[in-house]
């Protein structure tokens, strides 16, 4: 037995794919709260972030690459230091005239990376453990993912919000960017030391070497072979549908639900800080969805994809009336509103598991890897359109009737789902 076998997956399993979910949480939900709290308005915010989804989006085009240049477990490292150095940048940025234009350029450079270091990790995770031990550790590894989520959109939340509380600070800074300059300084050295930490501890299985014999012209025929099988696969416009329109509403009330939430009740918010919306989307909200994620795994493991459809897509979609009477009715009560995004967070978690599984189901064949690769690239692109105009959408249509359009614009989702359901009977 060589000394790599040796090392316990407990050992890095868990940090690394807590380290791929904190970049994503930090550059598609921190960034917006952010940029709320900088004052920008909405249809920018929504506008630039979906943008930031760009990266996901192609990640495909470069994939075979990142499975043939180096090793995974070199990626895996250089990616999460670059991921701290970029988190340092935006840190240094905030208190800048040109903050707007540094910090995006870092959030994008961020999002780069975090993309590459997805393709690494997912790739690691294979070569590094068997097959028994892949399927031990897949609940280790989606857990310490939504601890990620959790840290992001509760604790990092929660603690600017405190900062921003605060009176005066060591260096004189208006509190609001010496606040959030502080949580991702803090984020920084995190990553750095993640790196470092995997450096020392990730095993160095034999398969996971850098395939130097294969020429440039062999890596272009590899990566055309694989986008023309992909794109040549039967029901191929129905899956391209289902992955750009399940989540088309998703797509904007996620771009809007935390500025509505941060927003004073003169402009048509509920007027909660930046501590209680990290406590009610970050913590309460990242439980419930994990809970329904589960409960959505254990459903489609006994009865099918097929047959729990319909009940997931309903669930994803009826809870959007909160928000419908969160505009309406603006409730004061934090236990309320709490309770409100529990439940909205509970349906979609619930509701995301058909998503994922058909995902899984779609990329089977030769060239799985690259194929799931493709379909979270529109999974992805499926989230960066309709993201880019809520802002406007939202600012034109006012709150209230913004989330209406939200509950009328599942209807694709479940048009695209008849389909898929035909599609998985033949």
């Amino acid at each position: 037995m060589t000394p790599e076998k040796r090392i316990s997956p407990w050992s890095w399993v868990p940090s690394l794919y807590f380290g791929e979910g904190l970049p994503y949480v930090a550059v598609m939900t921190i960034s917006v709260i952010l940029y709320k709290r900088f004052g920008m308005s909405n249809t920018d915010i929504a506008f630039y972030t979906a943008w930031l989804y760009l990266p996901w989006t192609i990640k495909f085009l470069w994939s075979p690459f990142v499975d043939i240049i180096k090793s995974k477990r070199w990626w895996i490292v250089l990616m999460q230091l670059l991921i701290g150095a970029f988190f340092g940048g935006v840190a240094f940025s905030l208190p800048t005239p040109f903050w707007i234009q540094a910090s995006m350029a870092f959030f994008w450079l961020t999002a780069f990376s975090s993309a590459t270091h997805d393709i690494a990790a997912d790739g690691f995770y294979m070569h590094a453990l068997e097959t028994k031990q892949q399927a031990f550790f897949i609940g280790i590894r989606n857990t310490f993912y939504r601890l990620a989520m959790i840290t992001g959109q509760g604790l990092i939340i929660i603690l600017a919000g405190k900062l921003e509380q605060q009176t005066g600070n060591p260096f004189g800074m208006e509190q609001i960017p010496y606040a959030w300059m502080t949580v991702f300084l803090v984020m920084a050295v995190f990553f750095v030391l993640l790196g470092t930490y995997h450096a020392v501890v990730l095993p160095r299985p034999q398969s996971d070497t850098e395939r130097k014999h294969l020429s440039n012209k062999q890596l272009r025929q590899e990566l055309v072979q694989s986008i023309k099988s992909f794109f040549q696969k039967k029901h191929i416009l129905t899956a391209i549908a289902f992955m750009l329109l399940y989540r088309f509403s998703e797509a904007q009330l996620v771009k809007i639900a935390s500025p509505f939430l941060l927003d004073s009740a003169e402009a048509g918010g509920l007027g909660l800080n930046t501590a209680q919306v990290g406590f009610a989307y970050g913590t309460l909200g990242i439980a419930s969805l994990v809970i329904g994620g589960i409960l959505g795994g254990i459903v489609i493991s006994r009865r099918g994809l097929a047959a729990s459809l319909w009940p997931m897509v309903l669930m994803l979609c009826l809870p959007n009336l909160i928000y419908v009477y969160f505009a309406f009715v603006r409730p004061e009560s934090i236990i309320v509103i709490n309770l409100g995004v529990a439940l909205e967070q509970l349906g979609y978690g619930y509701g995301f598991t058909a998503y994922t599984m058909y995902l899984l189901h779609f990329s089977q064949g030769p060239f799985k890897t690259a194929h799931y690769a493709i379909c979270t690239a529109f999974m992805a692109l499926g989230m960066m359109i309709p993201g880019m105009f809520a802002g406007a959408l939202q600012e034109w249509l006012g709150y209230p009737l913004f989330f209406v359009w939200i509950v009328l614009a599942t209807l694709p989702c479940f048009w695209v789902v008849a389909l898929v359901k035909k599609q998985l009977k033949e």
